[in-house]
């Protein structure tokens, strides 16, 4: 896939580049990726940024953890990488390892315990347990949106980039520094307050489906995540046919968060009786909705062969992945049992 290069972008793309630079100070390797089709780019940016980065009721320091617990649960080392590093300076080196390392149990402070906890398991439907009874309908929408966006955003990335943000060589104590540098570096960028519904001003309004009505008390976060819903939706019924639309939808609906496995035999059975066609967009869709990081070039070339469109491949993505993300924030939605308390 070719990215449209920040300096030649005109559009919507330019308008997502100039608000990614002006807040990360480089168009980042994730906007760049979903380039191609400046919709879904948009989207991502919004579904990104809106429940994460700006201003809200939950701080910064939490989201970061939340992010992170999600990028391990999805097999993203990059996004893993990535959300660490903003631990390490807004809640501290060892929260931040823990949540790295999958070890929820050592995390310190018994609220982002908790908060860690319930968002590495929230797609089990077996395992996982429910939001912190504390968190207020407001806090509520900004977790949830954040978990949303990273059981999204890690799909694509492990469709789309390299597996690792840091180089997979360091030892252990040279990446905990090589982290530490980074986070000091990066420290404007998770510090500096962010005006909400920047992002989500990009796309034309959209209002909130049922699967999505835990984001209303939040409005920032409602209209980021109703206008980019809306996208990706569109992304799916432009690029792939029912039948395959169909076969990835019932098979969402009786996904229970299991992983799939070594194997992608699971997947090569429900797409056997195809057209070669939609054969190749049903494994992309499947793998990147349940596997992503089983997604490899061979996959890809495949797909290629019948649509060769960088836009295809993007919003076949982008679709699948968004389908998945935007089912494990329903089954997050409750009554809310109490008052928030003071570290939300």
């Amino acid at each position: 896939m070719t990215p449209v290069p920040a300096a030649s972008a005109g559009g919507l793309v330019a308008e997502v580049y100039a608000q990614v630079a002006e807040e990360m100070r480089l168009v980042i390797p994730p906007a760049l990726m979903h380039s191609p089709s400046p919709q879904v780019l948009a989207a991502y940016w919004a579904v990104a940024r809106e429940p994460l980065v700006t201003v809200g009721a939950v701080d910064r320091g939490t989201k970061e953890a939340v992010a992170a617990a999600v990028s391990v649960a999805n097999i993203c080392p990059y996004c893993a990488d990535m959300h660490t590093v903003g631990m390490y300076d807004l809640t501290g080196e060892h929260a931040a390892e823990a949540v790295g390392s999958d070890r929820v149990q050592d995390i310190a402070d018994p609220a982002l315990r908790e908060v860690v906890a319930w968002a590495r398991n929230a797609h089990l439907l077996d395992e996982a347990v429910p939001p912190p009874p504390r968190l207020t309908p407001a806090d509520r929408a900004e977790l949830i949106g954040v978990v949303v966006a990273f059981h999204y955003l890690t799909r694509m990335v492990n469709v789309f980039l390299a597996n690792f943000l840091l180089p997979p060589g360091l030892a252990p104590w040279s990446r905990r520094r090589f982290k530490q540098g980074i986070s000091r570096v990066m420290r404007p960028t998770l510090r500096d307050p962010r005006t909400p519904g920047l992002a989500a001003g990009l796309l034309p309004a959209a209002p909130l489906r049922e699967d999505t009505a835990w984001a209303a008390p939040r409005p920032a976060v409602a209209a980021a995540i109703g206008a980019a819903d809306r996208v990706f939706r569109a992304a799916g019924e432009a690029t792939l046919s029912p039948e395959v639309r169909d076969m990835v939808t019932i098979r969402l609906a009786d996904w229970r968060g299991e992983d799939t496995g070594i194997s992608t035999d699971w997947c090569e059975r429900l797409i056997a009786d195809l057209e070669p066609a939609d054969r190749s967009a049903a494994r992309l869709a499947l793998l990147t909705a349940f596997a992503s990081y089983q997604v490899n070039e061979e996959v890809v070339d495949e797909f290629r062969r019948h649509h060769p469109q960088d836009r295809t491949l993007v919003e076949v993505a982008a679709w699948a992945a968004w389908s998945a993300a935007v089912l494990v924030g329903a089954r997050q939605s409750g009554p809310v049992l109490g008052p928030s308390t003071a570290g939300y």
